[in-house]
Parts: structure tokens; sequence; C-alpha cells
């Protein structure tokens, strides 16, 4: 999918996302996995107390980023 694609699909989400609705857009990942790629660093966030926030636009930039791109073919391998 290219850019302009995601952010057809997003429209309607906030400039800014917490990690549900980041979950949410990656395809309903895990509370686990989400957390771990904010504290990787895979995804550019940004947090206040203990809530992330996302902006949309990182999003974006993970899901068209080669880590994600490993990440869904390696999914992909186990459901077959």
């Amino acid at each position: 999918m290219r850019r302009i694609e995601y952010e057809h699909l997003f429209a309607d989400y906030p400039d800014v996302v917490t990690l549900p609705l980041f979950r949410k857009m990656l395809g309903g990942i895990g509370d686990g996995t989400a957390r771990k790629l904010m504290q990787e660093n895979r995804v550019e966030h940004f947090i206040i107390r203990t809530t992330y926030f996302i902006p949309k636009e990182k999003v974006i930039d993970y899901l068209l980023s080669p880590h994600y791109k490993r990440y869904k073919n390696k999914l992909r391998h186990r459901i077959e």
C-alpha cells in the first residue's frame, strides 16, 4: 500500500492516537507487541505520564517501513 492509500484509510482517525487506536491501525496487534514497538523506538511517539501518544503520520511511516514488511511476512508464513 502507498502513503496516500494509508492517509485515506486513516482519514477519520485523530492526528495523534493512543495505544488502543495504534493497535487497531496495525490490524489488531496485541498490547504487548504494541508496547514492544514503542520501547524499541520502532515508531516515533511521546509519553505523558504513562500514556503513549503516536502521531498518525508516524504510524503510516511505520506501516511503510522495512521492519513492518518483515513482520507482516513473518506472520503470513505462520498462517500458511
